[in-house]
């Protein structure tokens, strides 16, 4: 994220799993509302986490990572490929 706001940036996903967690306080909360408004980026990521989260909890269903996501993602980490228990 090379933007304007990149520290605040920095400071807002530093604590974004405690604010979908509902562990801030009021203040922080609103400090990171503000900002999710105005930054596409931390949009994208606060989105992104807040799914994953939700599949995450997902109670008896068989929740898979689609085939391209799981080959990019392991790829990204330099994992081998992970296709041993598609």
């Amino acid at each position: 994220m090379s933007h304007q706001h990149e520290t605040q940036c920095q400071h807002i996903l530093e604590n974004l799993s405690a604010y979908l967690d509902g562990e801030l306080d009021a203040t922080c909360c609103e400090e990171i509302e503000t900002h999710l408004q105005s930054c596409r980026d931390c949009q994208i990521v606060a989105g992104t986490l807040k799914e994953t989260i939700h599949l995450c909890q997902a109670e008896g269903r068989d929740v898979r990572l689609p085939r391209a996501a799981r080959t990019r993602l392991f790829d990204r980490l330099g994992l081998d490929n992970g296709r041993k228990d598609e």
